[in-house]
Formats: structure tokens, C-alpha cells, sequence
């Protein structure tokens, strides 16, 4: 086995998660990803030499097996970084009570567990500094019409980095990134991408390099932890 330190990135298959697993290969780290369903990028993932996973984190089974595998394939770790996340609003096919539990299980009870089981590999790490990073959302300040129960598991996740920071320090660093608007969809509108646009100050999206730069200055830090970095354009002040 070779010497690279390794960061875990759960859900790769697209965007954020695409772009960061790609970002982190470039810079000589091993990734170990999952994904839920397997698009063309994760055999170019694959291809870059990452190691993923399918596995279904609604899936207890296949989570539990994932994890165990995870603690007896490896020494160490030197990130963990959250970013598998659902969008389900309240008013879809499913019960009001499915969508809530869906939402605090995979924004929450996951990372939770994660963090749980794998924090022993990241204090093994013999790197200065090891990471655990949380995707969570720009709704957390201000919740959501339509997707209830999408804000308050984020908001979840959110409390979860305050507590995780205090019970890991000083070995772990744990911070989350609020993303607001980052990149449009193909299938968007013009009309709905310059309504999205003009919500925040800088009347842009933000972009993937700006997650990947703020990913990079996290790992980097010896002294941000707890804390939760906005990347929101300035929406706060529209």
C-alpha cells in the first residue's frame, strides 16, 4: 500500500462531490467515494484511480457493511467529507413521516455515524491535520416553504459540526461549508437562472471552484474549527 493519505467523499456520482473527488486526486491524495447510482462519472472517477462504493445510505445493511469494511481495509484517514445529501420537498409521493426520517438520515443520522466509527482512523492519521467537513445549506438560516423537513435535518447536521468539533479537538478539526447557489442545471430556465442569480449581491452562481477552494483552505487550517463557511454570494444582505 502506498503512502498517499486518503480522504473518504460520500456522494461522487455528480456536482459538488464529481468535482471534489476529481480536485483531491489531482493533488496526489487517494479517495475512497460512494454513490448511489452509477452515472458515466464514476467510471471516469474510477479510472483516476479512486476506489467506490455503491451503497444506499437509506439501506442499514449496506451502510453497516460499508463502514466495516472501511475500519478493517485501512490504518488511517485524512478527511472525511459529507457531502451525499437528498432533496425531497414535503409534498412528494411519499408520507410526510417518510420524508422527514429520509431527510434526518441521510443529512443527519449518517454523517452522525459516520463520524462515530471512523473518527478513530482520523486521529490514527499521521497528518498535521485531519478534517471532517459537512455539506450543509444556505437554508439553515432561514428554512424553507417547501422542503420542511430538507432545511431542518441540515440544520442538524449544522448543530452536529458545534458538537463534533468540541468532543474531537484538537486532534480532528470539524467544520461545514453552507452552500447557497453553486451551479445551474442544463435543463434550468433562463428566466428561473436570472431570478436564482438576482437573490444574492454578487448576481452569480458561485460556482464549483469556490467550494473546491474553500475545501482546500479548511485542510489547510490549523486553527478554523466549529465553524460553518458561507458560500452564498451574499444573500444575507439582499
Amino acid at each position: 500500500m502506498d503512502n498517499k493519505q486518503i480522504v473518504l467523499i460520500t456522494g461522487v456520482g455528480k456536482r459538488i462531490g464529481f468535482q471534489l473527488a476529481k480536485h483531491l486526486l489531482s493533488k496526489n491524495y487517494r479517495v475512497i467515494g460512494t454513490y448511489r447510482t452509477r452515472y458515466s462519472s464514476i467510471d471516469e472517477l474510477e479510472e483516476l484511480g479512486a476506489a467506490l462504493y455503491c451503497c444506499d445510505f437509506y439501506d442499514k445493511v449496506a451502510f453497516d457493511s460499508f463502514v466495516e469494511h472501511i475500519q478493517n481495509s485501512h490504518d488511517s484517514l485524512r478527511a472525511v467529507i459529507h457531502n451525499a445529501s437528498d432533496w425531497l420537498p414535503d409534498n412528494c409521493e411519499h408520507p410526510s413521516d417518510t420524508v422527514f426520517e429520509r431527510m434526518m438520515q441521510i443529512h443527519a443520522q449518517t454523517p452522525y455515524l459516520l463520524n462515530l466509527a471512523l473518527s478513530p482512523l482520523l486521529k490514527a492519521s499521521k497528518a498535521s491535520f485531519k478534517d471532517i467537513i459537512h455539506f450543509t445549506d444556505y437554508v439553515v438560516e432561514k428554512g424553507s416553504k417547501k422542503h420542511i423537513a430538507y432545511a431542518a435535518s441540515k440544520a442538524a447536521l449544522d448543530n452536529l459540526t458545534l458538537s463534533f468539533a468540541a468532543s474531537l479537538a484538537p486532534d480532528i478539526k470539524v467544520n461545514s461549508i453552507a452552500p447557497a447557489l453553486i451551479k445551474f442545471n442544463q435543463h434550468d430556465s433562463e428566466s428561473y437562472k436570472e431570478k436564482a442569480v438576482n437573490k444574492s449581491l454578487m448576481k452569480v452562481e458561485g460556482g464549483y471552484r469556490a467550494v473546491i477552494d474553500t475545501v482546500d483552505y479548511l485542510m489547510q487550517s490549523n486553527y478554523v474549527t466549529g465553524r460553518t463557511l458561507a458560500l452564498d454570494g451574499g444573500r444575507h444582505l439582499v
